[in-house]
Parts: C-alpha cells; sequence; structure tokens
C-alpha cells in the first residue's frame, strides 16, 4: 500500500458520492474539496475526510444533522437513501403501505420533502404530501387521521439554522408514534443495503403523489380548539404575547385561537414569518437566553399578561409571566408540565382513568400530583417516542417544554395543544382574580414546592462528552454542595425498567438528585437538577426548593469545569 492509497480511496468514495448528487450546490461544494484534496490542500483534504468519516446515523430521532455534502451531513443524497430504505420497510411490512409527509420552513425542507414522496411513490408507496409548510403536531395528526402506514416530518425542529432533520413516525399499531427499536433498527439496515447497492439516479421515482386536501389542518385545528374550556360565556380577556419564532406555527396556532374564542394575541412581528436564516436569535429554542427577549420587549410596551412561544416546528411551548419588577420570568418545563399536569389530573379524576408519564430528567412534581389524586403514573425515557406509548396515556411531559394534552388526537409532543390548554387555565384564573404566580403558590402549599435547572454544556468534540461522564465514573462525588450523596444510578448496563444507556443519576440526601445524560440531538451534555421543599407556607417552600437547587447548580458547574 502506498502512502496515497488512503487518499486516493477517499477522493473515490467522494467522487461516487458527487456523481449521483442531484444538488448542484452541494455537488460543487464537495467538487471543491475533492479538488483541494487532489492538489495536496492538506485543510482541504482534512475536510473531506471529516465529510466521510461515518455516516449519519439513522435512528429513534431519525436523522438529525448540518446541511451540507458528504455521509455525514443533511442532503438530498442522504434522504433518497432514507426514503428508499423506508420504502423497503413499509412494503416489507405491509401489502398497501401508505405515508404522509410535511416539512418546516427550514432550508431544504420541502425539497427534501418532495423528494420523499416521488421516491415512496415510484418504490409503490401510496404518496400523501401536505399541502404547505405546517407544524410538526399537523403532519404527526395527519399520521393517525389519514390511517396511514408512516409519516416523515422534515424538521430539525429547535436545532440551528444549519441544521434539518428526517422524523419518522408509525401508524397501525404504532398509532402514529415516532419510532422506537426494534424498528429504527431494521430501517436503518434498509438504508445501509440501499446506499452500498444502488445510486441515487438509478431509485425509481413517481410524480404521482397525492397533496392532502385542507381538511387535515381543518380537523386539526377544530379538535384543538375544543380542549378550551366551555364555559358558556366570553371569556375574561387575557392579553397574551406570541411569537412563532421564526417558524411555521402562527398559521395554525392563530386558527385555533380564534376557533376557541380567546382574543387574537399581539405577535412579534420579528419573528411571526418562517424564515430559514432565523435572523434574530442565535439559537431558535426558547430555552435559550436571549431567545425570547424580543417577546418581553413585545409584551411589556403592549402591556400583556402572558408571553407564549412555539419553537420553529411548534411542537414545543414556552411560557412567561410578569416577575412583579416590570420584567419577566420564563416558566420552565418542569413549571408548566406541573400546572398542566395538576390539570390533567382533575380530569382523570372525573372520568375514573387514566395515566399520566414523565420523562425521567423531569420533574419528580408529576408523580406527588399522580399521588395525591390516585393517578396511575409512568416515568419513562427521555422523548416521546416513549411517553407516548405509555398504556392508557391521559398526559405527558418531558422538561425541554413538550407536552402532550390531548393523546386521542396526537400521540407526540404539540405546542399549539398544550398553549390551548394553558390559556384555558391562565382564563380561569383571570375569572376568580388570580393569577399563574398565584396558582403556583397554591400547587406548593398542596404539594409541595419543586424547584428545578438544567445546564447544558456544547462540546465541539463529541469526545469530549465521553470523558467527562467517565470523569464523573471513575472519581464519583461523595457529596454536593455539602448535600451528601446518597447513591449513583449508573444505566450504562441497564437500570430497572431501562435498558442500557449513558446516564448518571445521582441522588441526594433530602430528595434532591442530579442528573447526568449526553443530549440526544445536539453536542450537549446535559444535566438536570432537582430539589423540593415540603414544610412552611407556599412561599417558604419554593424559596427552600429554589435555594437549594442554586446551591447545586453553582457546585455541579465547578465539578464540571
Amino acid at each position: 500500500m502506498t502512502a496515497h492509497e488512503p487518499l486516493d480511496d477517499l477522493v473515490a468514495t467522494a467522487t461516487a458520492w458527487h456523481d449521483q448528487d442531484p444538488d448542484e450546490s452541494t455537488r460543487a461544494e464537495l467538487a471543491t474539496l475533492i479538488c483541494a484534496a487532489e492538489t495536496g490542500d492538506t485543510e482541504g483534504a482534512a475536510e473531506l475526510s471529516r465529510r466521510f468519516a461515518t455516516r449519519l446515523e439513522f435512528g429513534t430521532a431519525g436523522l438529525r444533522g448540518e446541511l451540507g455534502a458528504g455521509s455525514t451531513r443533511m442532503n438530498r443524497v442522504l434522504v433518497a437513501q432514507a426514503a428508499a430504505g423506508l420504502a423497503a420497510y413499509l412494503l416489507e411490512k405491509s401489502r398497501e403501505p401508505s405515508i404522509v409527509i410535511g416539512y418546516d420552513g427550514r432550508k431544504n425542507s420541502d425539497v427534501f420533502a418532495r423528494d420523499t414522496a416521488e421516491l415512496m411513490s415510484g418504490a409503490g408507496v401510496r404518496a400523501i404530501l401536505l399541502p404547505r409548510m405546517l407544524p410538526t403536531p399537523v403532519l404527526a395528526f395527519a399520521v393517525r387521521h389519514l390511517d396511514a402506514s408512516a409519516g416523515v416530518m422534515v424538521t430539525a425542529s429547535h436545532n440551528p439554522a444549519r441544521d434539518n432533520g428526517y422524523k419518522v413516525y408509525l401508524g397501525g399499531l404504532d398509532h402514529g408514534s415516532q419510532i422506537v427499536s426494534p424498528a429504527d433498527g431494521e430501517i436503518a439496515a434498509h438504508i445501509a443495503r440501499v446506499a452500498a447497492e444502488l445510486r441515487v439516479p438509478d431509485l425509481p421515482r413517481s410524480n404521482d403523489v397525492e397533496i392532502a386536501a385542507d381538511d387535515v389542518v381543518d380537523e386539526y385545528v377544530r379538535r384543538t380548539a375544543a380542549l378550551a374550556s366551555p364555559s358558556g360565556r366570553p371569556p375574561t380577556p387575557v392579553k397574551v404575547v406570541y411569537t412563532a419564532m421564526h417558524g411555521v406555527g402562527w398559521e395554525v396556532a392563530s386558527r385555533v385561537f380564534a376557533e376557541a374564542g380567546f382574543a387574537e394575541p399581539v405577535v412579534v412581528r420579528e419573528q411571526i414569518e418562517p424564515d430559514a436564516a432565523f435572523p434574530t436569535v442565535a439559537f431558535p429554542n426558547p430555552e435559550e437566553p436571549g431567545a425570547l427577549d424580543l417577546a418581553f420587549a413585545t409584551a411589556t410596551e403592549a402591556g400583556a399578561d402572558l408571553v407564549m412561544a412555539n419553537d420553529p416546528d411548534a411542537d414545543r411551548l414556552a411560557v412567561a409571566i410578569p416577575d412583579g419588577a416590570g420584567g419577566w420570568r420564563r416558566l420552565s418545563g418542569n413549571d408548566v408540565g406541573s400546572l398542566l399536569g395538576w390539570r390533567a389530573a382533575e380530569r382523570i379524576a372525573v372520568v375514573g382513568s387514566g395515566t399520566m408519564a414523565a420523562s425521567l430528567v423531569s420533574s419528580p412534581a408529576l408523580a406527588a400530583v399522580a399521588s395525591q389524586y390516585h393517578v396511575d403514573y409512568a416515568e419513562t425515557l427521555t422523548g416521546f417516542k416513549w411517553i407516548s406509548r405509555v398504556g392508557g396515556l391521559a398526559f405527558g411531559y418531558e422538561e425541554a417544554l413538550g407536552y402532550l394534552v390531548d393523546p386521542d388526537k396526537v400521540l407526540d409532543k404539540d405546542g399549539i395543544s398544550a398553549a390551548v390548554d394553558f390559556l384555558s387555565l391562565v382564563t380561569e384564573l383571570a375569572e376568580k382574580g388570580r393569577t399563574i404566580a398565584d396558582h403556583e403558590l397554591a400547587f406548593a402549599e398542596k404539594f409541595g414546592a419543586f424547584a428545578s435547572s438544567q445546564i447544558s454544556i456544547r462540546v465541539s468534540d463529541l469526545a469530549d462528552i465521553s470523558t467527562l461522564m467517565a470523569r464523573l465514573r471513575d472519581a464519583p462525588p461523595a457529596q454536593i454542595a455539602g448535600i451528601p450523596v446518597a447513591r449513583i444510578d449508573d444505566f450504562a448496563s441497564g437500570f430497572g425498567q431501562y435498558p442500557p444507556g449513558d446516564i448518571l443519576r445521582i441522588v441526594l440526601d433530602d430528595d434532591a438528585r442530579v442528573i447526568v445524560r449526553p443530549s440526544g440531538t445536539e453536542p450537549k451534555l446535559k444535566v438536570y437538577i432537582d430539589a423540593s421543599a415540603a414544610s412552611g407556607t407556599g412561599a417558604e417552600r419554593r424559596a427552600a426548593a429554589e435555594a437549594t437547587v442554586a446551591a447545586l447548580d453553582a457546585a455541579v458547574r465547578e465539578l464540571l469545569a
């Protein structure tokens, strides 16, 4: 073997990819890198190597990654191979499979969706394309509403502007939930076979693609609006500021709010229309610092009572309330999930059955609510693909601003349905002269106070995450912020009902806890901190729990520095 052979192999692999790429932009990008590598540009060769070092993995989150040429990026070659592999899987499972395909406003979302539809149709799968860019919850609803075998949503949700993704749902016995094992592995195997044996130009295509009628959207709007509390009288006006975070939520959310009888929100004009560049935010995620600054400024100017934000594909909801000092306080996902969970428990108590569920990194507050109302409760792995599969599910949430309030309609997180449920709560409280802040104190008095925080350590090298996790395992702390560690649950080899996973749950005295795990969708190490208090008034309980969390947060940051 000569010194040139590894480079020759890399160039050959890249050239084969280039020659089957239908996209002029990524073809040109790859040609430039190939030329640089062939002419001895070490930096160009290194970049070309990174582009083909591995393959963007298809898993339970489908595909998600940065746009660009090569097998480690999101592009038309990768998507075509994924579509053909998914088609083969569906044809293996059903004699007459069907699929509904949706897309958001990100760069190339419409292109990836159209490619998927044409390749599905060419393979013999009935392909139904949603009529325009729409929220992820509409696609999840359409899978069940149209009785499709599967669904694909082209979105990277709240990821940076340079990313896109490919989320897969299954119909039939999966009832429109996101894929889980073993389906993800079986689909991935079909995709690998397509990539190894077939070229994209040789994959059969057909323009025999159905465009879904608007009545799919109409029915989603009707059923979501019906979640609003029917009081028989006009609701007390609540002034709301709404932002779509440069995403696709506003068209559907505005219709739902109107049909539910709520006053039209004041919108954040700079963020209300889809814009793939996300020009006003560093990250289009309402959890990120600064993401809601424009919404807060708009709300202050408007004299609003409430701020509501959907993320770009509208499957998440962020809420903020006045802080009493002229500013705004964003409620955490645990805050909103606990209040909506209390509301759900009261509904379940009326009908007599139903289960509430939350991911293992979400606050223990929902379990406390379920216990007081004698409602079944389930804890799951992170992700709505797991929450949605809980038997008898009536309500589910995870701390990352995801809430499932209407499982009969959508078995996935739904930021628009959650907005209706939360706005109904705010309206009911306003009719009694009370606020969400008052309701939080009532929650603390009834169930105890629960506080939480989250630390996200973003890395440029994924190996840094493994290093940090190994460090915690090799030198586990005996105490954090002076609170003794009672035990450490390591999920590496499986734990209880959970399969193996890279998760550490550090349980402290006084029921406080710290959970550490890598993000499933972004290059981050995520830390979840929870504490509770049950002595004193509601205000005293909240202050005590928040003080414990603040101390733990500071100590954990030092521990991981």
